[in-house]
């Protein structure tokens, strides 16, 4: 993959860059148009979809920065994005052209005052792994193998500025109207301006892996404060494979299930007895190890979870609170999912939807064990996900629902379930984080 030699860090370079891609999808509209006269609607609506994340996409990672880390983001709405954009978009999980060795160097310098021969015994400019906010590098020092992650230069700063100009797509795409919209464009900001701050990622990676240590069939890398910065983090380098590149050879169902095991625990525990959990499961963020042990990294995005917004979350997830109606509708105004400003249909409808929904998605709290391969739960997962994106009465109404909280969690669990399917997990004990 090509390297970058320059990422756009100013507000006007990078809004440049934004209304070019804005021109190529324009073009591809027009070419949809004629399409329309000699294919399908199916067939051209496909095109389009193709046509636009890959201009997209190829946009967004020249920029790289919070820009990019949406397009992560989006590409685990599995249920809501066309799978073109889902394809294109997952790429920005680990595949992203990283930085060329002389804008390395360069970085490094600023952001450290010394060139990297200064400071480690051996150190590699060429990128082992380039990712959305950052790019790993490999390192020795006093015989130790490590991994060197440097942020992209303009990032931390430009984030306000990305989000303002993402905006408008997130709220066509989401239905997300003006009024109330805020909080939750907040919460994304907030939290992309942690990723950002490498020394409050490496203090997150020390509590959570000295908290989580006593999980069976989990390892963590050990992070450097010494060799570490606000934009550099210097961490043991940990040899695996990228979660989605075992799932695609291993054919043992017995290491499926010891991985998914401590993937659940790992989740479970976090949120229930830290009541703060890493908000970023997706396959770039997890090694398997040649033992068959399952390798956690990147601590940048934590979501600490209220006591007020944890209680209701999880007594919706109970199967005796899901059939007292009263109860429901009590808990739905408690996340804000119902408003108070609502018409008797809004309520109606968006009861009904969420109970549909939770009926669903609390499935696997309501066993002692479950088969994340269940290619039929997923399967009613995807096709409520299609039926509420295609749903014109859903379309005219506000979309503004639920607590900014939901933001994480959602993405959390969401992230978290794809990650056991795609391991197919199977007799996964949901409660056995309590026995640890």
């Amino acid at each position: 993959m090509k390297a970058i030699d320059k990422i756009p860090t100013s507000k006007i370079q990078r809004a440049t860059k934004l209304v070019s891609t804005g021109a190529k999808v324009g073009v591809n509209y027009i070419k949809y148009y004629g399409d329309k006269i000699t294919k399908s609607e199916t067939e051209a609506k496909e095109r389009l979809n193709e046509n636009n994340a890959s201009d997209i996409y190829d946009g967004l990672k020249q920029l790289k920065g919070s820009a990019l880390k949406v397009a992560q983001m989006l590409s685990m709405e599995k249920s809501i994005m066309p799978q073109a954009y889902v394809e294109k978009f997952s790429l920005a999980q680990f595949s992203v052209p990283p930085l060329s060795p002389p804008l390395v160097i360069k970085t490094f310098k600023k952001y450290f005052g010394k060139n990297p021969n200064e400071i480690y015994d051996t150190f590699n400019a060429t990128s082992v792994n380039a990712a959305s906010i950052g790019q790993v590098h490999l390192a020795h020092k006093d015989g130790k193998k490590l991994a060197v992650k440097i942020q992209y230069p303009g990032v931390a700063e430009s984030i306000t500025s990305d989000l303002a100009m993402v905006k408008p797509i997130a709220m066509s795409m989401f239905n997300i109207k003006g009024k109330g919209s805020d909080k939750y464009f907040k919460e994304v900001e907030n939290k992309l301006i942690e990723e950002t701050d490498y020394i409050l990622e490496v203090k997150q990676s020390k509590e959570v892996s000295a908290a989580c240590g006593i999980i069976p069939n989990l390892k963590f890398p050990e992070y450097y404060e010494s060799l570490s910065n606000e934009r550099i983090i210097t961490m043991d380098y940990m040899i695996g494979e990228h979660l989605s590149e075992f799932v695609a050879h291993n054919s043992d169902q017995n290491i499926a299930n010891t991985l998914g095991q401590a993937l659940w625990d790992f989740y479970m525990f976090q949120i229930h007895k830290l009541k703060k959990v890493h908000a970023d499961p997706h396959p770039g963020n997890f090694l398997i190890s040649e033992e068959g042990q399952l390798i956690a990294l990147d601590f940048g995005c934590m979501k600490i979870i209220p006591q007020e917004f944890y209680t209701p979350y999880f007594e919706l997830a109970e199967k005796g609170n899901m059939s007292n109606m009263d109860y429901f509708v009590n808990k739905l105004y408690e996340l804000e999912i119902l408003r108070e400003d609502d018409t008797k249909e809004e309520v109606n409808f968006f009861t009904a939807m969420f109970y549909e929904m939770l009926s669903l998605f609390t499935q696997p709290f309501h066993a002692e064990t479950f088969d994340f391969s269940d290619e039929k739960f997923f399967g009613k997962i995807a096709e409520l996900g299609e039926k509420y994106s295609k749903n014109t009465e859903l379309r005219k109404m506000n979309g503004n629902r639920g607590s900014k909280h939901f933001i994480y969690m959602n993405r959390t669990f969401f992230g978290l379930y794809n990650l056991m399917f795609d391991l197919k997990a199977k007799d996964i004990k949901i409660n056995n984080f309590l026995t640890l």
